[in-house]
């Protein structure tokens, strides 16, 4: 397991690096646009972007960071990092959403000539280079919440493309200026959903909630199935990141029965049933629950 998480951090490495040069590069490309041709689309668009090289950096990061092994100080390791990196780009892209709405209904009041020519240009650009970044990242947003936090910025950022070229044929061929703070307004309102989302999920993460596609009741009564298994409690699921499990739980088992062969049937039982991989089980004896000798008792699953 612990290759194959390996193998997957190099090949989200190199796509994220790969992302990170190409989005860079047109983030000052789309700067320059919206400050020659006067266009609130794409300047807010080039926010997003910017939000981006950011995401991208800090899921590198993150990967970098999360490969470290564990230590006296971190026996988890440094792996919680990627989710840290996923909660910090969904606050900055709440922080740039807002901006964005609130300079759309200024511009609304106040309208600007826009260079649609060149916006149009521009945004095109911009929408090949979100196109390629995201399929790069395509692969690792699925396995990864860091990654897919990077992945959202940019599907955002292609959506925001496709409204600043829509927007700028519709002032080519009307004129109408307004239709610029209105694009901004509605890449704006269509990021906020998706990146609550993204928070809600990390921050369940970090508040060590039980990981998704598991049911603690369910779990429970997999382990209560147990030959020998008298009663379950303080049973605890949790992941360190977005794509592991671990848990720990107390099982009381019958007086006289021999605990090693039961806590070896629930680790066994737990990883078939629920793909849970690394588990501490505690044994106990009899209704009051006494622990079981030595040895019996924290011993993790791996």
């Amino acid at each position: 397991m612990g290759e194959g998480h390996s193998h997957g951090a190099a090949a989200s490495s190199k796509r994220l690096t790969i992302a990170l040069t190409l989005t860079t590069t047109f983030l000052v490309a789309e700067v320059v646009g919206a400050v020659v041709f006067k266009s609130l689309a794409l300047l807010s668009d080039a926010a997003h972007m910017m939000t981006d090289v950011a995401a991208l950096a800090i899921a590198l990061a993150a990967i970098k960071i999360g490969q470290r092994g564990s230590d006296d100080l971190r026996t988890f390791g440094y792996r919680r990092f990627e989710i840290l990196a996923a909660t910090f780009n969904a606050v900055l892209l709440f922080l740039v959403a807002g901006y964005v709405l609130y300079e759309g209904i200024l511009r609304l009041f106040s309208p600007e000539p826009v260079g649609s020519t060149g916006m149009l240009v521009v945004a095109a650009f911009g929408l090949v280079v979100n196109l390629v970044s995201m399929r790069l990242l395509a692969g690792g947003a699925d396995t990864s919440l860091n990654v897919k936090g990077a992945y959202l910025e940019v599907w955002a950022d292609l959506l925001g493309s496709i409204g600043v070229i829509g927007g700028a044929i519709v002032i080519m061929l009307t004129g109408w200026t307004w239709v610029d703070p209105i694009v901004a307004i509605g890449i704006g309102l269509w990021v906020l959903p998706r990146t609550w989302i993204l928070l809600k999920n990390t921050t369940h993460i970090l508040l060590e909630g039980v990981p998704k596609g598991l049911s603690l009741s369910a779990v429970r009564a997999t382990v209560a199935t147990v030959p020998g298994v008298t009663d379950v409690h303080d049973l605890h699921l949790w992941g360190v990141s977005s794509d592991d499990v671990n848990a720990s739980v107390h099982v009381v088992v019958a007086e006289g029965q021999p605990p090693e062969p039961v806590r070896f049937a629930v680790l066994t039982r737990l990883e078939e049933v629920h793909g849970i991989e690394h588990a501490t089980v505690q044994i106990e004896f009899g209704p009051d629950g006494d622990k079981a000798g030595p040895g019996h008792g924290d011993t993790p699953h791996a």
